[in-house]
């Protein structure tokens, strides 16, 4: 398989840590798309609408055949089966799976940006990217994940869970 992208995934309902790992293994199901890594789990304060559940996040690792429009259907595809109903922006969801980075490409259309465009301001996305990809360097802003992290807000909360044994 042959390009490298970059997953966001997380949860705030029902089983939060389940559903983030079923998501992976939905991922993984996938014939042209094989998981390399995976992230910890990390506890993430909500963004937008703080009066509900913390998060649980992760970041995956990918290579895939997919051109990146139609990793993003795949994607929503997976969202779908697992229940996502889209009803309130940064509200609660089952599952949320965003294209963070695919390769070095830059892409503009109406339904897809990459870089996802709010990734730089969010550290439950940058603190997992770290985590498997520390030398990640955004294409457009021209920084290290770690130049990044230091530019987020300070007030957002992100704790590493312990893996469950």
């Amino acid at each position: 398989m042959g390009k490298t992208a970059f997953i966001g995934i997380g949860s705030n309902l029902g089983l939060a840590r389940e559903n983030c790992e079923q998501a992976v293994t939905e991922l993984d199901l996938l014939a042209e798309v094989c998981v390399e890594s995976s992230s910890s789990l990390y506890e993430t304060a909500p963004i937008g609408i703080e009066n509900q559940d913390w998060f649980i996040n992760s970041v995956v690792k990918i290579k895939t055949s997919l051109l990146p429009q139609a990793l993003l259907n795949e994607l929503l595809a997976i969202e779908g089966r697992m229940g996502r109903v889209r009803r309130i922006k940064w509200g609660p969801r089952i599952i949320d799976l965003d294209l963070l980075f695919y390769e070095d490409f830059v892409v503009s259309e109406t339904n897809l940006k990459v870089p996802h465009p709010e990734l730089h301001k969010r550290k439950f996305v940058l603190e997992p990217l770290r985590e498997i990809a520390p030398k990640l360097f955004h294409p457009t802003l021209k920084k290290t994940l770690e130049e990044l992290t230091q530019e987020c807000d300070p007030a957002q909360i992100v704790k590493k869970l312990t893996p469950v044994l």
